[in-house]
C-alpha cells in the first residue's frame, strides 16, 4: 500500500452505467478529492453485498436488501441511491405474459440475480411460493430463452433490452410497489463504514455528492465514460438507463426516498424475510 499521507477510501461499485456515471468525477479526478486517496473496486452487486458483510470496504454500493444485515457497521449515505419511481426490477418470460402473474408464479422456476438483491426481496413480498434459481445477472436472459427457468428477474440494463431477446414483461415490481405503497422503491444505496469516524464520514459523503453533481452538470462526458460499462448497449439506451437510476433521489434521497426504504425494511421484517427490525440512519 502506498504511503501518501492521504486517507485511503476503497469504494466498491458495480460495473454498470449508472454507477460509473456517479463515480466519473472521482475516477477521472475531475474534482478536488479533499485529502482522500480513492481506490475503485468494481464488482457485481451481489459480490459487493458479500464483501460488505465482511466489512472489507470503507465505502460500497450494496443492495437495500443487504443493508438489513449491515446496519451495525455501516451508515447509509443520502447520495448515491438507485431508486425506481414507479418502475423497477421486472419479471420476463417467453411467449405471452400471463394475465395474473402473481398466481402463475406459484412453484415456477425463476432466475434470481442474487440472494441479497433487493429485486429478490421485493419478488418475495409479491409472491412467496416459487422456486428460485440463482444465476449471474448477465446470464438471466439466456436462462429464460433456453428454457432453463420459467421466468427471469431482471436488473440493470436488461430492464430495457429484454425485448431484443424476444422476451416479454410479466410484471414490473416497481409498478406493483408504487401501487401498493405510493412510495418510490430504493434498490441500491451507497454505505460508509462507521468506524471511519464522524468527520471522515461527513467529509466523504459531501465529496460523493459533489461527484454526482459534477456528472449531472457534465452529463455528456459522464455518459461517454459510463458507456464502456453498458455491455454493448447503444448511446441512446445508455442515456435512458442512466436517466432511470441517476435522478433526483440519487443526488439526495429525500423524505420520500427514505420513507420508501424504511417501508421496504418494515415489510420485510413483518414477513420474516430479514432477521430483525431495521431503523435506518442517514448521513
Amino acid at each position: 500500500m502506498k504511503t501518501t499521507g492521504k486517507q485511503l477510501i476503497r469504494i466498491g461499485h458495480s460495473p454498470d452505467p449508472d454507477d460509473a456515471f456517479m463515480f466519473y468525477a472521482l475516477a477521472k479526478k475531475k474534482i478536488d478529492i479533499c485529502g482522500f486517496e480513492v481506490e475503485h473496486v468494481i464488482e457485481d452487486i451481489e459480490s459487493l453485498n458479500q464483501r460488505a458483510l465482511q466489512g472489507e470496504l470503507e465505502v460500497t454500493a450494496v443492495s437495500c436488501h443487504a443493508y438489513a444485515y449491515l446496519a451495525d457497521p455501516y451508515i447509509v449515505m443520502r447520495s448515491g441511491a438507485s431508486v425506481g419511481d414507479g418502475y423497477g426490477p421486472i419479471l420476463v418470460c417467453k411467449g405471452d405474459a400471463p394475465r395474473s402473474p402473481g398466481h402463475d408464479l406459484k412453484n415456477k422456476k425463476i432466475a434470481i440475480p442474487g440472494k441479497l438483491t433487493t429485486a429478490f426481496l421485493v419478488l418475495q413480498l409479491f409472491e412467496k411460493n416459487f422456486a428460485p434459481v440463482f444465476v449471474p445477472f448477465d446470464k438471466i436472459l439466456d436462462a429464460v430463452k433456453n428454457g432453463e427457468v420459467d421466468y427471469g428477474l431482471i436488473i440493470h440494463e436488461g430492464q430495457i433490452t429484454y425485448e431484443k431477446h424476444g422476451l416479454n414483461k410479466a410484471v414490473d415490481l416497481g409498478v406493483w410497489w408504487h401501487e401498493k405503497t405510493k412510495l418510490p422503491l430504493p434498490l441500491g444505496i451507497d454505505i460508509i463504514r462507521r468506524d471511519l469516524g464522524k468527520e471522515t464520514i461527513r467529509d466523504f459523503a459531501r465529496l460523493f455528492k459533489t461527484s454526482i453533481q459534477y456528472a449531472l452538470t457534465h452529463r455528456r462526458e459522464a455518459l461517454a465514460y459510463a458507456l464502456q460499462y453498458g455491455r454493448g448497449i447503444s448511446e441512446d439506451l445508455n442515456d435512458r438507463f442512466v436517466g432511470m437510476y441517476v435522478n433526483d433521489f440519487t443526488l439526495e434521497l429525500g423524505i420520500k426516498g427514505e420513507e420508501g426504504f424504511q417501508r421496504l425494511m418494515d415489510e420485510a421484517y413483518q414477513c420474516c424475510m430479514i432477521p430483525r427490525k431495521v431503523l435506518l440512519e442517514f448521513i
